[in-house]
């Protein structure tokens, strides 16, 4: 995949466009909108431009403008690194989708791997790993014979993992972020694959996790089922949702997915996997808020 092009490649349109994020940032939307809108005109291809648009469009209180630019940044990348379909999702312009474009997934994280850590644990006071693994240890005592993190980023997860695994093995949709796990040295195997459609051949494991992971998958059936088909009977499964007071899931303001407890429960107990813990907790910080959500530590049943 190519980079994500913050540059229009026209010095004179990414001058303007800089010009029209001062002024954005000093709180003049609407100019800044129109500046950038005369950056286009010059560089009419760039779809991260349009996207950009559409986000200070939407902040001017012009949704219908915004969902033209968003569409049009649809349209020049019909792969939607920017996420542009969810931005249109949200303002009611767009079909609901059930999960994220998997361009937009891997973008973001390829941009954000060499600051990840330092703004997810430093600012944003990350700590779900070490409530999970909390969760995993009183859930079962002793060692695993094979743990696989989905989602595994840098391996925040996997470093609390490590000590009570024989092996581990970890996946994620990023190149960049899984550089930065295999510079860690604590996973036997690293594997760049979508969670969307995963599968993993070879030995079953007895520990899967995925920590603050599913926010970008959204509907569930498919990767619990898959799961579920992964596991030896007995093994557990450890993750976490963002909570959502009703229905099954939703896309928020974020661009991430909410679960529900009620739809968790039951998209577990469909794929033979009954729950061992369950704890609300904080996932992490955004915006200075809070994020409240659900650490949970399930069981695949043994075989009749």
């Amino acid at each position: 995949m190519k980079p994500l092009q913050t540059s229009s490649g026209d010095l004179n349109a990414d001058r303007r466009a800089d010009y029209a994020e001062m002024l954005f940032a000093s709180g003049d939307h609407a100019a800044a909108a129109e500046l950038l809108l005369g950056a286009l005109e010059l560089a009419p291809q760039w779809a991260m431009g349009w996207f950009r648009l559409g986000e200070m469009q939407e902040a001017s209180g012009r949704l219908d403008l915004a969902a033209r630019a968003w569409a049009m940044s649809l349209k020049l990348d019909p792969a939607d690194r920017q996420g542009a379909a969810l931005k249109l999702q949200l303002i009611g312009k767009g079909p609901a989708a059930a999960a994220p474009p998997s361009a937009f997934v891997e973008t973001l994280f390829d941009h954000y791997a060499e600051t990840f850590e330092e703004m997810l644990v430093g600012k944003l006071d990350y700590r779900l790993p070490q409530f999970l693994d909390q969760m995993i240890r009183k859930a079962k005592p002793g060692r695993f014979r094979l743990a696989l993190d989905l989602g595994c980023g840098t391996g925040l997860m996997g470093e609390r993992l490590r000590p009570i695994v024989e092996r581990l093995e970890g996946v994620d949709i990023s190149a960049r972020m899984l550089k930065k796990a295999r510079a860690k040295g604590i996973y036997d195997a690293l594997t760049k694959a979508d969670l969307q459609g995963f599968s993993h051949p070879g030995e079953k494991p007895d520990l899967v996790t995925s920590a603050d992971v599913l926010i970008y998958v959204g509907a569930l059936e498919g990767l619990f089922g898959t799961v579920a088909g992964l596991l030896v009977d007995g093994g557990l499964f450890a993750f976490s949702v963002e909570s959502l007071a009703s229905g099954d899931f939703a896309l928020q303001p974020s661009r991430r997915y909410a679960h529900s407890e009620p739809y968790v429960r039951r998209i577990l107990e469909a794929n033979g996997l009954s729950i061992r813990a369950l704890e609300p907790t904080t996932i992490r910080q955004d915006r200075r808020e809070p994020v409240k959500g659900l650490a949970i530590v399930a069981r695949k049943a043994h075989a009749a």
